[in-house]
């Protein structure tokens, strides 16, 4: 009996494992947009090579999230509706890019205190419908995102980062798209288009707040805010990833599903891993040649950006590794690279996406408690 049970076991366990990789990464043939994704690189190269002429690339992961940030939370509609909305969202990202930029330098409680200020607010906008809710995780994406680049610009003198220029290249990238959209609506006769991308939620209704929605975007806030202490206050080495990794591996909301959360902490790891070891390719390179691989892999990031903007629905854990493996490479690339290097950036993903993971736990166990609770007697 045990030498039957252990053979037809091993299979059975087996199966069930690569039965939910197979749904992990499983690919939609409809949800492939290369023409979506080819247009944002060709606007993209418009910063890249402005801040290569001038001699800035500091300034271009501000410009390139302004323009990707503004491209997915372009509504659509007519094109007064678009520009109004998108001159908001970049009114309030140019208030955090400048937030983020002016207390990367200053003591780690600031920065973990500011953390938890973003991102309490963000969770908590699905209060204003789920288009509002996906524009502050945007933002609050980005908030995390240039706190970590502004922590590591400020780690090297002969790198110079002023919190102006940085908030006028995300207003720029932000522009450039307003710019973009103005062009293709004289093109196709001032008609109305649809959203940018359409997979993205459109509803503005008001929704009521409920606790388990509530303690989890208190959940949420705290953990980026403890990761952000872990990182920063205890000066890790490229500390900077495990915010991040924590961040897109982190569900936004309680009712996503199981699924796509698996798919979020897949491509975390699989995009931090993938660049940490793209960022070893500097690692023996000196002036010219240097400066020439650092180019080069900021084209990387970009055209992983276009794929991530081409295959956001055609499968969700490969979209999170090509956004995870874009942001990754920008951030860190002033950073110099060695093995050791590599191997804390691994170390620190590994540790942000198994927070996040242990959050997700402890907030499902949450959210059942609290439905569980109006049932049983008083």
């Amino acid at each position: 009996m045990a030498s039957a049970s252990g053979p037809e076991g091993q299979p059975l366990h087996r199966g069930k494992v690569t039965g939910w990789l197979s749904k992990v990464f499983e690919l939609n043939s409809a949800g492939l947009n290369w023409p979506r994704g080819v247009l944002f690189l060709d606007i993209a190269l418009v910063p890249m090579f402005v801040f290569w002429a001038i001699g800035h690339e500091q300034y271009l992961v501000s410009a390139l999230f302004g323009l990707l940030f503004a491209w997915l939370n372009d509504p659509g509609g007519s094109y007064g509706h678009r520009a109004s909305r998108i001159a908001v969202f970049a009114v309030i990202g140019a208030g955090l890019t400048a937030l983020a930029f002016g207390i990367g330098g200053e003591a780690w409680g600031w920065l973990v205190l500011a953390t938890f200020a973003v991102t309490l607010p963000a969770g908590l906008a699905v209060a204003f419908g789920l288009r509002r809710f996906v524009a502050a995780l945007l933002l609050n994406v980005w908030f995390i995102v240039a706190l970590g680049l502004a922590f590591s610009l400020h780690q090297y003198a002969r790198i110079t980062s002023y919190t102006w220029a940085q908030v006028l290249a995300w207003t720029g990238g932000a522009a450039l798209w307003i710019v973009m959209t103005f062009i293709g609506w004289l093109i196709r006769g001032c008609q109305d288009r649809p959203p940018s991308v359409a997979e993205f939620p459109g509803d503005t209704s008001r929704r009521k707040l409920t606790r388990p929605l509530i303690l989890f975007a208190v959940i949420r806030a705290l953990v980026m805010a403890g990761t952000v202490a872990l990182a920063f206050g205890l000066n890790l080495s490229h500390g900077t990833w495990l915010p991040i990794a924590a961040m897109i591996a982190l569900k936004p909301s309680l009712e996503q599903a199981t699924l796509v959360a698996t798919q979020r902490l897949a491509g975390a790891l699989i995009g931090a891993v993938a660049a940490a070891l793209l960022l070893l390719v500097p690692a023996s390179e000196h002036g010219l040649r240097l400066f020439a691989v650092d180019r080069g892999l900021e084209v990387v990031a970009l055209v992983l950006y276009m794929h991530g903007v081409a295959i956001q629905v055609w499968n969700y854990a490969l979209y999170s590794a090509a956004i995870a493996m874009g942001t990754l490479l920008l951030v860190d690339l002033p950073q110099p690279s060695d093995y050791a290097a590599e191997g804390y950036r691994v170390l620190w993903t590994f540790c942000g996406v198994g927070i996040a993971l242990l959050v997700m736990l402890l907030a499902g166990l949450l959210a059942k408690r609290t439905t569980k609770a109006p049932s049983q007697p008083a």
